[in-house]
């Protein structure tokens, strides 16, 4: 399935990538094929109005060779969201959905065809079939269960698929490893799930502390789930009978996962808090927070070097100190302290502090005069980076520019390592140093040994 660097560095930088050549079929033309297409081509002058005209590229449709054709992996509940939210890009074309779940996957042919057609969405239940079966396919969208995000996103790359995949990103250090060094060497285009850094309250608060409008930061507080436990689950639900494999493959569906007796309860989401299939409700929002307070404190491309363990359940309170001396708390903030929505970061400084959440009309800042700017810090941002505020948006940017998106791998990797980490601390009940660098706890056998999972064939890297 691995293909060589070089093959998958060919796309135009104004387009997706070229269609494959039909010559062949020229050389066998004959006098009956010729007055076959002549018959057609006067029936097409007799009837102009039978072309539509999304097929031509008229009235505001994106022309068929100009569109970004795409396909879906996993997509239910939060993919469900991401698929409109991606089929309201006028240059995007969705063609073919793999889930292992049938209902599930007709579910989305439905919604799909709603838009581009009758017969216009396939369907696959075998994503390593589905990335090498269809070449047309320029970009996936992936909304699977976090077991599935790393490896998903990994199978497509190699396939010379660019990848949008939900967060959480990867379930340990080394899976999240892997899809950034993946990306790198297929030059694939790679977007998470954290659409906050694409969200114009949530940049407003990144730039200020970047831009030193707050003075030297100090502390960043960053969001963690206010339910469940940092501690996970490690029993297996009862058993029930599997079903058939046609409606819902139940091996594929654990993937990596080491084996367990079906229950539909998994099915239905209750696999969040399970060990083998979540990542803690430290990883439930920090898969975002993180990712919005490292990027304002400069620390994208690093994680914490230490984590003070904090005797409860939960992560809350946790302490993680950055080789610059700047510090990131973990923060369930039940009493409204630092924010008053969900999935909210805060950066204290010398000279004043912001935070946003979500459902906010504006940032929350130390002084109302900080909001004065808004605009214009905002529209700065966008001039210099040529990022638009919307997340799906800069992906498909990402697809046709070949440049790196707002949440590439890199991003993606540095943050959940903090996640990670994070849940390490908690699960063996003690604080813990990490060389940032070198991606490894100092002098801590037990912690590094958490750094990986074992991955059940023929699901593996």
């Amino acid at each position: 399935m691995s293909q060589p660097c070089s093959s998958n560095h060919a796309r135009p930088a104004t387009g997706p990538r070229p269609r494959s050549s039909t010559s062949s079929t020229s050389l066998n033309f004959t006098r009956r094929d010729f007055l076959k297409t002549a018959a057609a081509a006067a029936g097409a002058v007799a009837a102009p109005n039978l072309i539509p005209a999304s097929a031509l590229g008229r009235d505001g449709y994106v022309a068929p060779s100009e569109r970004i054709v795409m396909g879906g992996i996993g997509l239910h509940n939060r993919g469900m969201h991401d698929l409109k939210w991606l089929m309201s890009e006028p240059d995007v074309q969705f063609v073919a959905i793999c889930d292992i779940n049938k209902a599930n996957a007709e579910r989305i042919k439905v919604e799909t065809e709603k838009q581009y057609g009758a017969n216009s969405c396939a369907i696959y239940r075998d994503i390593r079939e589905f990335v090498v079966s269809r070449p047309d396919i320029d970009a996936v969208l992936s909304a699977t269960g976090d077991r599935w995000h790393a490896l998903a996103a990994v199978i497509a790359m190699r396939a010379g698929k660019d990848i949008y995949s939900e967060k959480p990103s990867s379930m340990t250090i080394a899976e999240g490893r892997t899809v950034l060094e993946t990306a790198k060497r297929y030059g694939r285009a790679y977007q998470t799930g954290t659409q906050r850094l694409s969200e114009a309250n949530h940049v407003f608060c990144i730039e200020m502390a970047k831009s030193g409008r707050l003075g030297k930061i100090h502390t960043a507080y960053a969001h963690i789930a206010p339910w469940e436990a940092a501690e996970m689950n490690h029993a297996w639900m009862p058993a029930e009978p599997e079903p058939s494999k046609d409606d819902l493959d139940w091996d594929a569906w654990l993937g990596a996962c080491p084996w367990r007796p079906y229950n539909s309860a998994y099915v239905a989401g209750r696999w969040r808090g399970q060990y083998d299939f979540h990542t803690s409700c430290i990883g439930e929002w920090g898969a975002h927070t993180f990712a919005q307070a490292q990027a304002g404190l400069g620390e994208s491309l690093s994680s914490p070097i230490e984590y003070e363990y904090v005797n409860n359940d939960s992560g809350d309170g946790m302490v993680c100190h950055f080789k610059s001396g700047v510090k990131m708390i973990l923060a369930r903030d039940l009493d409204k302290r630092y924010w008053h929505g969900s999935c909210g970061e805060r950066f204290d400084g010398t000279e004043g502090w912001a935070a946003a959440a979500d459902s906010y009309g504006k940032p929350d800042v130390s002084s109302p005069g900080m909001l004065n700017d808004f605009k214009k810090i905002v529209g700065d941002y966008m001039g210099r980076t040529q990022r638009p505020m919307n997340h799906m948006r800069d992906f498909l940017d990402c697809v046709r520019s070949r440049r790196l998106t707002v949440a590439n791998a890199s991003v993606m990797h540095h943050s959940m390592t903090t996640v990670h980490c994070a849940n390490i601390c908690m699960w063996l009940k003690r604080s813990l140093k990490f060389d940032a660098a070198k991606e490894e706890f100092i002098n801590d056998p037990e912690a590094n040994r958490f750094r990986s999972r074992a991955m059940r064939e023929p699901w593996i890297f």
